[in-house]
């Protein structure tokens, strides 16, 4: 792996800085890269090589906590990490990736709609992939995979969006009907 230059790693860690601080005051709506160039001394033109544009940007503000979720379903302690029964595991991810999902709920809406494909890859390859080991482990004879994406599909930054804010439905309620969803799989 290319190690990333000492300025170049100063401008990105100044970007990020001035990126947070913009959508924490202004939401994501309030998050231009003009703005954030200016507000982190940079070019527009090296911010937009660097991210690309708004959805870049947003990913990269979604990175940090996205590799500390990943983590801790990974490598973490029970009932989330290794360790508890498959069932139970999957129901403390899709707990989890609920929480998560609603903490930068605004950037990955942001990010997932920025094209067709937007959601699907990166870290939603690695939920489809984790939820799919989980499973198949509790019902060897179903199809895990196609299972793991009925199961994710709640829990889509705008669809979850549209749920909680248009439609007043909690968090706490949609984490409970994909808990009903998981106990129909346990034989």
């Amino acid at each position: 792996m290319k190690r990333e230059r000492t300025d170049a790693a100063r401008n990105r860690a100044k970007i990020l800085a001035a990126a947070e601080a913009i959508v924490a005051d202004r939401g994501v709506g309030g998050l231009s890269m003009a703005e954030v160039a200016a507000a982190a001394g940079v070019g527009v033109g090296t911010l937009y090589r660097r991210f690309g544009d708004r959805s870049g940007l947003a990913y990269a503000l979604i990175d940090r906590r996205e590799r500390e979720f990943q983590s801790a379903f990974i490598e973490g302690p029970p009932p989330l990490g290794p360790g508890a029964e498959p069932a139970a595991r999957a129901r403390a991810f899709l707990d989890a990736l609920a929480d998560r999902t609603v903490e930068q709920l605004d950037l990955l809406v942001m990010a997932e709609t920025a094209g067709p494909f937007a959601r699907f890859g990166g870290a939603y390859d690695a939920y489809h992939g984790h939820l799919t080991m989980l499973i198949a482990q509790v019902r060897p004879d179903a199809d895990a995979s196609c299972l793991s994406d009925a199961l994710l599909a709640p829990l889509a930054a705008p669809l979850l969006a549209y749920r909680i804010r248009e439609c007043g439905v909690g968090i706490e309620r949609v984490k409970s009907a994909l808990g009903d969803l998981l106990n129909g799989l346990t034989p």
